[in-house]
Formats: C-alpha cells, structure tokens, sequence
C-alpha cells in the first residue's frame, strides 16, 4: 500500500491516468459504436492535446482548450486541403511553422498550444497515410478526440483544482534541498579545493531552482488571481513565499569559501557548517514530501542538534581568537543567517496581515500585449526567431526529402524533425540520438508483439498502454518515451492493415528526419552561444545593480518583501539561470576554442559569486540608523553604477576601469570606522562585490 499511495503521489501519475482514460475511451467507443476508422485519429487528437495542456486552474484550462480546438482545426483542415498539392503544402508548411514557432513568443501557454499544433499537423498527415482518407471525416475524428481529452482535462481539475500548486511546492522544496547540498560542498575544510568548479555546479543547480520558484508562482497566479487567498491557498501563497526566503538565505556568502577553508583549517567550524547544511537539506527533503502528500511536518530534531552544536564551537572559537575581526563578524552573521534558515524550514506557513501578496504574472493581459511581445522577437537576435526560421527550413527540407524518395509513405521524416529540432544545439545533439534508439528499440519491440499477439482487438489494450507510457516517461526519459510513441503509432497502422509495412520506412524516416534536422541547427542561423555570452553576461550585471539599490533602500526603511523587492531579486536570479544555461548549451556546441569555454566558466562562476554576496545583503536586512543608512545608500548606489558600466563595456567589447575606488577601499573602509556590525558587514559585501567586478572585468578582457 505504502507504494501504491507513493505511486499515486506522484508528479506523472494524474497525467498518465487522464491519457489512460481518453485513449481508453476513444479505443471503446470506436470499438463498439464505430466508426472503427476513426480510432486512428482520435487517438493521434487525443494525444495532440495531452501535449498541449498546461498546468492551469479549470478557467485556464477552458480558455488554452477553446483556443487549442480552434488552432487544431484549422491546422488539420489546412493539412487536408493542401496536402494533395505539394507546390501549395510546400509554401504553406514552413510559412504555417513560423508563424506558430512565433505565437510561442507571446507565452509559455501559447507556446505549448503552437507546439502541439504542429505536431497534430503532422498527425493528420499520418492518420490521412494510414487510412488513405480524403475528407473532413478524419478532421472531425482529430478535433473530437482532442476535445475528449480537454473534457477530461477540464473535470479533473475541477475535481483536484490544488494538486498542481502541491506538486509544484513540492518539486521546488526537493530543488532547494538539492541546492542546499550544493553549498554544503563549499564548506568541505580542505585546503586547495577547486572552489570555482564548486560555484558553477552550484550555479547548474540554481537555475533549476529558479525554473521551480517561476512554475509555483505560475500556478499560484493563475488560482489565486487578485482575490484574497484564504485557507489552503493562503498557507501555499505563505510556503512560496518562505521557500523564496530560504532560497536568498541558500545563496548568499559571508565570505570567500576558499579564504574561509584556510582562515579554519584548524578548527572543526567548517565541517559543523557543512554538516548542519546537510541535515537541513534532508529537513527540506521531508518538507517535499509533506507537501506532496498532505501529511504534517515531522520533527526536525537532529538539525536543530546541529545548529546547537555549532552555536556552541563558534562561542568557544571566538573565546580562543582576538575579535573584531572580518573573519569573525563574517562566522556570526552566517550563523545567524543558518538559524534564519532552520526556522524558515520548520515554518508551517501563514501569511501575515502587513503580507503583500500580489504577484507578477507572465501572461499577455491583452491580444495588444500579445502582438508586442512577438513584434519584440521579430529580428535576427532573437533566439526565438532563430529557432522559429530554422525549423521552418527543417520542415520544408524534411518534406522534399520526402518527396525525393517516398512521397505517399513519409510523414514520419516531417515529425522526427519537428522532434528533433530544438532551440539549441546540445539538446538538439541529445534528441537526435535519444530519438534513434528510442524509434529503434520501438519498432523492434512492435514487430515482436504484432508477432506474438493475435489479430483484432486483443491489441487495443496494448495501443491505449503505450499512448499513456508515452506521457509517463516524456520529461525524464525521452529515449523510452520515443520508443512508446513508436509502438503507439506503429499498432495504429495496424489496424488499417500496414503495421509489418510500416517498420522498415519508418526507421529510414527516422535517420532522415534527424539527419535534417542536424543539417538546420547547424547550418541555418547557427547561434554559436558564445556569440551572444558577453550580452547575457551585461543583463546580469544591470539586473544586479537593480537588486542591489533595493536592498540598499531596505537599510533604510526595515525589511519588507514587498512586490518591487522580489521583482529585483527574481530578475536578478532569472538574468544568472539564463548565463548558465547559455553556458551549458556552449559547452556542447562545436567550433569554439577550449579557452572560450573556460572563459565562459569563469564568468559564470565569477556572476555566481556576485549574486552570492547581493543575497547577503538581501538576507540581512534591516533598519539602521539614519546616517549609517546614508553611507549604505551612497555606497550601494557607487557599486551599482560600477556594474552599469561594466555591463555597457561588456557590450562593446571595450576594457572596463576598475572599481577600487576610495570610497570601497580597503584603507577608508567603514569598517575602520566606529560603525555597527550590521553596517560593516554591507560595507564588506560591497567591497567583494567590488572584487568580483574587477575579477570579471579581467576575464572579459582576458
């Protein structure tokens, strides 16, 4: 049982149990009540439209469904009019893909709906191969069995209008644990450690945290809307808020990890510290799990041990050292903010009265907004209109190599290329193999079990399995994911009587389509990321300097996570993820030399480290006195505009002039000064801010 409330548990199993139900369904009534040709596309509709769904609340659903039936009947009727003239599908195809590749431009939903209308454009090609069918009748089976699975949609979540918000806080508490381990590795006391190696693996793990952070707040948007949340959603409102506090507390630094590790080599400070982050990574694992079954937080006993051991190693090691140093304010401040941690993960959430609790959305709020959005993209920098114009080209090339070589039989090539061809390189790279032997290994199995199993309706059980083992594997295992969709399709032409004869041409399709897409990421506006580094790097470092003047302004007038303040820390956050993913996706691109990838390293690392001591400050916020918060103000605002400035010569291509000025030097610091710990702990964070400036300045040039 415990395994069977696991398994229900689960992130997938509501998708998969919905896809088993509508192709369920769709094989039953095709079955019993005919038509028996209109089961193949139904299932393909069926299908097209899983693809399509997001996770919106039940009047979110209902619109993306209305808008989703209408782009799949007019793609599905532009199919059947064109495709009989290939002078008119050859125009319409590339031109019919751009203009949805850019409609994705408005919205993640958007994009989702353009994407599975291209692939049901495909599908009806195939359903119209597979029954040699010339009318509306397969247009009406596609739309229809499309709207069977909305219905489904659409009940389920009536039914279960939380699941996703639960599901959602709990993926984003495993992502913090995750994050949580990476920077217990930072506290390993070993002399040496490569520290930098460390910062760009903890820089991989944040962007998926960020990517979490960003898919709750979607989810809470799109249920909560401007009312005022009350019960249920108002302690998840509270949670999103609270793991958004632990993610600041996750990513700041007190001080340098590398100078840490040989200031306390001797001591066993940094073990405790790295110890405590591990016990609280498993706290936020159990936290996950409470979320995601409903059940109270069980006792975080062992990690509040920790943290008494630790306050007890730090008193005795400040009784046998001189204090007042940098060193030491930097080890109270960090345990304070470990205590801030500890209580963060023990909160059960609640929203306070004083609460703002209005978020910003990502969603066009009108069909203007819309328009803009796409008109923004519409120029050759555009990675959005790159990919739109290389898949476009992919799609017309993949169809003259179809009519090259079997024009009646090989819509197949067209949906491998749009499988295929992603936005970038790496992943194109990785598709391109997981989509070989997955197809593969599919069509091997398929033969074996048209082999073994007898003719007739005895197969339908094992066509509806394979539809939902499709949706079950498609995020993490996409190589099996491709295998199941492979014997999907290939018992769907069996049932028109071609499945032997469909084997053999859809492995050649396959190797063609993915040879046709390799050929359109690598020849077709190639967007070698390194090209394009220097400018993410420069949108960073603003979004820094945004972030940073918040804060500054919160020592002024006491901590508030107000709506202007998380908008700063999330662009500032989102502008980094985007730096390392664009440096992920460098590393396994071709023609650049080793050292532009190791470059490229280093500026992740080094924007980490940056970030890193802006969540400092930002953990640590509080009001201080009038004067010291003029100092602060007047200090942040000289960083600030320092990373301005970088940004711009980052831009240019020029050299930037360093940073080491009097008024965030070492010999005129505030710390010299009579001035509050609070104080000179933002004065040290900004005197590395401003080291890791000029550090990033020397990689630019270097």
């Amino acid at each position: 049982m415990p395994t069977l409330r696991h398994l229900a548990e689960s992130d997938r199993f509501a998708d998969v149990i919905r896809v088993l139900l509508a192709l369920g369904g769709v094989a039953a009534w095709c079955t019993l009540h005919g038509p028996a040709d209109a089961i193949v596309p139904a299932l393909l509709g069926a299908i097209a439209c899983a693809l399509a769904e997001t996770d919106d609340a039940w009047r979110g659903r209902l619109r993306g469904l209305l808008v989703t039936l209408i782009c799949f009947a007019l793609a599905a009727s532009a199919v059947k009019a064109a495709i009989g003239t290939p002078i008119v599908f050859a125009l319409l195809l590339p031109v019919g893909t751009f203009l949805l590749v850019m409609l994705g431009a408005a919205s993640g939903r958007y994009a989702t709906i353009a994407t599975a209308t291209l692939i049901l454009a495909v599908y009806t090609m195939i359903a119209s191969d597979a029954a040699n069918g010339h009318g509306a009748e397969e247009t009406f089976a596609l739309v229809a069995g499309a709207a069977w699975y909305g219905i489904l949609s659409l009940s389920w979540s009536a039914l279960a209008p939380q699941r996703a918000v639960r599901h959602a806080l709990a993926r984003l508490f495993e992502s913090l644990a995750v994050l949580i381990e990476a920077k217990a590795a930072q506290f390993e006391p070993v002399r040496g450690l490569d520290h930098e190696a460390l910062a760009v693996e903890f820089s991989r793990r944040n962007q998926r945290t960020v990517q979490a952070l960003t898919e709750v707040r979607v989810a809470l948007i799109d249920r909560i809307g401007r009312r005022q949340p009350r019960g249920r959603a108002a302690s998840r409102l509270a949670m999103f808020f609270v793991a958004q506090d632990i993610h600041e507390r996750i990513t700041s630094s007190h001080y340098p990890y590398d100078e840490l590790a040989d200031a306390l080599y001797h001591s066993d400070l940094m073990f405790r510290f790295g110890r405590l982050l591990r016990l609280q990574a498993g706290a936020c694992r159990e936290r996950a799990a409470a979320i995601r079954t409903g059940a109270p937080l069980r006792s975080i006993a062992l990690p509040r041990a920790a943290l008494d051991d630790l306050r007890d190693a730090l008193a005795f090691h400040q009784q046998m050292t001189v204090a007042g140093g940098a060193l030491d304010d930097a080890l109270v401040a960090l345990f304070r903010n470990m205590e801030g941690l500890q209580a963060l993960i023990a909160d059960e959430g609640s929203l306070r009265e004083d609460t703002d609790i209005a978020l910003q959305g990502n969603e066009p709020t009108s069909l203007g907004d819309a328009l803009r959005r796409v008109r923004l993209r519409l120029n050759r920098r555009s990675m959005h209109f790159r990919h739109a114009v290389r898949l476009a080209m992919g799609m017309l090339g993949g169809y003259l190599v179809m009519l090259a070589l079997h024009p009646l039989h090989g819509y197949w090539i067209l949906l491998t290329t749009l499988f295929v061809c992603q936005p970038g390189y790496g992943a194109t790279r990785r598709r391109f193999v997981q989509r070989i032997v997955g197809t593969t290994a599919g069509l091997v199995l398929g033969w074996a079990l048209l082999r073994a199993l007898p003719g007739g309706d005895w197969r339908l059980p094992v066509l509806v399995a394979t539809g939902a083992a499709f949706f079950a594997f498609r995020l993490r295992r996409y190589a099996f994911a491709t295998g199941a969709i492979t014997l999907f399709v290939l018992l769907c032409f069996d049932r028109v009587g071609a499945g032997y004869d469909a084997i053999g041409p859809r492995l050649l399709d396959t190797l063609l389509g993915a040879l046709v897409a390799a050929v359109a990421i690598r020849y077709v506006l190639p967007d070698w990321r390194v090209r394009r580094l220097d400018d993410l790097v420069a949108d960073a470092l603003l979004a820094y300097g945004r972030y940073l003047e918040r804060i500054a302004e919160q020592y002024a007038s006491g901590r508030d996570d107000d709506l202007p303040y998380r908008i700063a820390r999330r662009d500032a956050h989102a502008a980094q993820a985007v730096v390392a993913g664009n440096v992920a996706e460098l590393l396994g691109e071709p023609g650049h030399a080793p050292g532009q990838g190791e470059r490229a390293l280093r500026l992740l690392a080094a924007l980490q480290a940056a970030l890193s001591h802006l969540s400092t400050l930002g953990t640590h916020r509080e009001a201080i006195g009038a004067e010291e918060a003029r100092v602060a103000c007047d200090t942040a605002r000289h960083v600030a505009f320092g990373l301005d400035t970088l940004a711009e010569h980052m831009r240019s291509g020029t050299p930037a002039p360093p940073m080491g000025t009097p008024q965030v030097g070492e010999e005129t610091s505030l710390r010299t000064r009579s001035a509050g710990e609070t104080l000179r702990l933002f004065d040290r964070q900004c005197q590395l801010l401003a080291r890791v400036h000029d550090r990033i300045a020397a990689i630019a040039q270097g």
